[in-house]
């Protein structure tokens, strides 16, 4: 199995973070390697598929250059610097673009198995290319949806940090990516492939959610290692709460939803990111729900969670039920 050894002061060390250019490269990811595992993936694919295609056979030099980074079974370095944290996609996707030409030869080669570059790859304007094609992936393909995966990418943290307060790291990490789990002792699992055990004390942890089904790991040896995984499940795809017609007009559609959402504890992220609507509103929605008792809260580290009461229970399975 492939396992990282992690010291006590990098675990206290890590962060979950945002990252834009991660999303835009597991989205190039997906439309390279089209798979989809809900509806919302398959709705985007048939929006943005073809176009990516089309830009491809007008450059051969740029789709003969993904598929070798793609590689077999290993991304080439360079297409995957881990994230600096904060950062715009501007800033991120500059990384790319400066590696210096030895060091992206290398790492393609590296990601064809060792193997010798073909010919056409041969030059010296491969990162500048890959450059370019993740703006055009990030402004075409994410950007227009960008403050909506936002939210997802920052619900996942939330949740993620809530099981972290309550269950430790195993239960923060158990089912991130597959073949991911904590053993314990100080060793993450990243994968089941018979890699050698990485010693990476003392480096910074970086966990950053993307919103597509694709993750991989990333580093900046020796200070920054990063765990890019997908979004949990639950939260993969905005959705709005489906409050009976009664309990609608009662409370009004859009309060009615949250209600309903809250079968189990939320933030308000999470809700944010659940029912479309903005802070704000769910903020409003969620005071007239406690005033009249039917949710309440709790804090669960640095969140607030909201939970439906007795009372509120009664009266989503009373409309519900009539």
């Amino acid at each position: 199995m492939g396992w990282w050894k992690i010291s006590a002061d990098s675990l206290a060390r890590s962060r979950f973070v945002v990252s834009p250019l991660a999303e835009a490269t597991a989205a190039l990811f997906m439309l390279q390697q089209p798979k989809a595992t809900h509806p919302g993936e398959r709705v985007w694919l048939d929006a943005y598929l073809s176009a990516y295609r089309e830009r491809l056979a007008d450059d051969p030099v740029t789709a003969l250059l993904i598929r070798t980074a793609l590689g077999k079974g290993w991304i080439a370095d360079f297409l995957t610097p881990p994230p600096c944290g904060d950062a715009t996609f501007e800033n991120e996707v500059a990384r790319i673009r400066e590696t210096p030409n030895e060091t992206v030869h290398t790492d393609l080669e590296m990601a064809l198995g060792g193997g010798p570059l073909p010919p056409e790859l041969r030059r010296d304007d491969l990162a500048e290319r890959l450059a370019v094609l993740l703006e055009w992936v990030w402004a075409e393909t994410v950007l227009p949806y960008w403050p909506r995966r936002q939210r997802i990418i920052e619900s996942d943290i939330v949740a993620r940090i809530g099981q972290l307060s309550q269950g430790g790291w195993a239960a923060a990490l158990g089912d991130m990516r597959p073949g991911m789990r904590w053993l314990g002792d100080g060793r993450l699992q990243i994968n089941t492939r018979d890699y050698p055990p990485r010693e990476i004390s003392g480096a910074q942890m970086l966990f950053v959610p993307v919103t597509v089904w694709r993750g991989w790991v990333a580093w900046d040896e020796p200070q920054t290692y990063a765990v890019i995984y997908p979004c949990s499940g639950a939260l993969a795809e905005t959705r709005s709460a489906a409050a009976p017609e009664a309990l609608a007009r009662l409370l009004g559609n859009a309060r009615a939803g949250v209600l309903v959402l809250l079968d189990t504890p939320k933030s308000t992220t999470q809700l944010v990111a659940l029912t479309g609507q903005g802070l704000g509103s769910v903020g409003r929605h969620l005071k007239v729900l406690l005033d009249a008792q039917l949710v309440q809260r709790r804090r669960s580290g640095r969140s607030v969670l909201y939970y439906r009461t007795a009372a509120g229970d009664v009266l989503v399975r009373a409309q519900t039920e009539s």
